[in-house]
């Protein structure tokens, strides 16, 4: 080839399709699961704030909503955190209801008869009876996991009222439907510094509640919402607490967590290389009811001060949704758990806030559409949530008062998303709801 001859064409060099992806979602893509969860939080914090300055009420960020939420989170959290127990193992468990039904009974005769502290005892061991009975019939006998668990509910309802006509006689306080009233009371705490709690006796400055008076864009509301986890915190809200994190490792860190989750994927695998598959199925379906009667006994000894019949109001069907929402993971589950609470707080303190809602929904299905557009997903899905963001938009704009039902099923309706828009990033244990015989080969 001389200089004068016209260059040859060459084909045009494709990268290999293993490339990695660049670009701000894929760099999200590869972030560690506690980064992404920190950024999505941030994101909707920073909605959140929109929302305030925008429809100008405070009761969106402050400290007293968040407060309510975290109380109202808790028991429906415990719920939910004991169905990733049972369901990791393979076992569906939709007896949870009837296990907190358990947990409140329990819990509320512990602290009349024994005190406040034994009544957590003894609601914690009310909702492991009731995961045991779970236990022997879908593990031992293979009784469907469906039937058992509704046999759960019915049971548990059954046994309180049985267990309250012949314990609480006239006389003593209670009824048929209720407990006697609980004098006694858990301690609540503020955490020094951050939400001015008290320091050996001195009272130490409020450093978060400064920072939320002050009003500030998105300063202000990270401070009004960590101030809201801080301050005022029954102790048994910090021991539900500390749970998510001790079942994350329990779960993910230790030789036992490997083994109850290899029976929910793979019950023959962990058979043949030596677990006790029946043993670690009975451990998580107990430890399940075991957290679903924390649950009860914290709507008994701190959401009130006594048991009474239908109070756990369906948290335990609740805390199996915010288990799905969050992918059958602990920090998952309590960001379900929170996003049920928060609705159920804003019911509880402010009309202009539910107002408010629509707004912040319209932003957040905005925020979704434009990733669908950037993740190039399919054009119905970027429709709908198009069509979603205008439609809040327009109803926030032109309407004066939301009917408090649409807070309520909100969750709901955001669970629901979830499962259409995110159903590939869902997966629930392979083995989940199946009957397994030891050493028989399916």
């Amino acid at each position: 080839m001389t200089a004068f001859d016209p260059p040859v064409p060459t084909a045009a060099v494709t990268p290999p399709s293993d490339a990695p992806r660049t670009g701000p979602l894929a760099r999200f893509a590869r972030m560690k699961p506690w980064q992404r969860g920190l950024l999505m939080a941030s994101l909707g914090v920073f909605l959140l704030a929109v929302t305030r300055i925008i429809a100008d009420t405070g009761e969106l960020t402050s400290s007293g909503t968040w407060g309510a939420a975290l109380r109202l989170a808790v028991p429906i959290g415990l719920a939910g955190l004991g169905g990733v127990f049972s369901e990791r193992s393979g076992v569906i468990n939709i007896g949870l209801e009837g296990m907190m039904i358990l947990g409140t009974w329990f819990g509320a005769y512990g602290a009349w008869q024994f005190g406040i502290w034994w009544g957590v005892v003894l609601g914690l061991l009310g909702g492991a009876i009731g995961g045991l009975l779970h236990a022997v019939a879908t593990v031992t006998f293979g009784v469907d996991h469906i039937i058992s668990g509704v046999a759960i509910n019915i049971l548990g309802g059954g046994i309180a009222r049985y267990l309250s006509v012949v314990t609480y006689t006239p006389g003593t306080g209670g009824g048929a439907t209720q407990s006697p009233a609980i004098t006694e009371s858990i301690g609540v705490i503020s955490i020094p510094f951050l939400a001015g709690g008290n320091l050996f006796g001195w009272t130490s400055p409020d450093i978060l509640g400064w920072f939320e008076r002050q009003r500030w864009f998105f300063v202000s509301d990270v401070a009004g919402i960590a101030r809201g986890m801080t301050a005022n915190l029954s102790l048994f809200t910090v021991l539900a607490i500390a749970l998510f994190p001790l079942a994350a490792w329990l779960l993910w860190r230790t030789a036992f967590g490997l083994r109850i989750r290899a029976c929910g994927e793979n019950p023959e695998a962990a058979e043949s290389l030596g677990v006790a598959v029946y043993r670690m199925k009975y451990a998580a379906i107990t430890i399940s009811g075991a957290l679903a009667g924390l649950g009860g006994a914290f709507l008994a000894l701190v959401a009130s001060n006594l048991y009474r019949e239908g109070q756990t109001g369906g948290r335990g069907f609740i805390g199996l949704a915010s288990m799905i929402f969050g992918n059958w993971r602990p920090g998952g589950t309590a960001a379900g758990a929170g996003l049920f609470g928060f609705t159920d707080a804003l019911q509880l303190r402010s009309t202009a806030a539910i107002q408010a809602l629509l707004l912040f929904v319209a932003l957040l299905a905005a925020v979704f559409a434009v990733r669908a557009v950037l993740t190039r997903k399919g054009p119905v899905a970027i429709v709908l949530l198009a069509a979603t963001s205008a439609g809040f938009l327009a109803w926030y704009i032109f309407s004066e008062e939301v009917p408090s039902q649409f807070v309520s099923f909100t969750p709901y309706v955001v669970t629901l998303l979830v499962l259409a828009f995110a159903a590939q990033r869902l997966r629930p244990p392979a083995w989940i709801g199946r009957v397994y015989r030891k050493g028989e080969v399916h």
